[in-house]
């Protein structure tokens, strides 16, 4: 899929974000403590290195964009999805099984409705200068 110069970062990040939550559910369902607890250490570790600063670059600069606009679902659905992976990191901070199944669910789709519904909009919005296709 072609991708606006200003996302095509982000989705890369998106391909990363989408293996770390097929390891967190693999994990979850495994029933093995050991496997769950380096899953949710690695969950913790990327989401502080790579999803995090993610989410903040979406909030800050992309997000806005959506404010005046139509697609403002998209923007309450964005910000809902990262409040709701933040809130998750307390159970992987517990190395919960339930917490990191629910996090790769959480993340897998949460990338797949960037990736086919909130992109696309913002791809609308953003100028021609960084709209152009790759």
């Amino acid at each position: 899929m072609k991708r606006s110069a200003a996302l095509q970062p982000l989705s890369r990040e998106h391909h990363t974000a989408l293996s770390l939550a097929k390891a967190c559910e693999r994990a979850a369902q495994s029933g093995d403590d050991e496997k769950v607890d380096k899953a949710c250490q690695h969950a913790i570790r990327a989401f502080s290195a790579e999803l995090e600063p993610h989410f903040q670059y979406e909030e800050q600069s992309l997000l806005p964009l959506l404010q005046s606009s139509e697609n403002q679902l998209l923007e309450q659905r964005t910000w809902a999805d990262h409040r709701q992976l933040r809130e998750l990191l307390d159970g992987l901070r517990q190395n919960d099984a339930g917490a990191l199944g629910n996090f790769g669910k959480l993340l897998s789709a949460h990338v797949r409705f960037e990736e086919r519904e909130l992109f696309p909009a913002l791809e609308s919005l953003l100028p021609a200068s960084d709209a152009g296709q790759c």
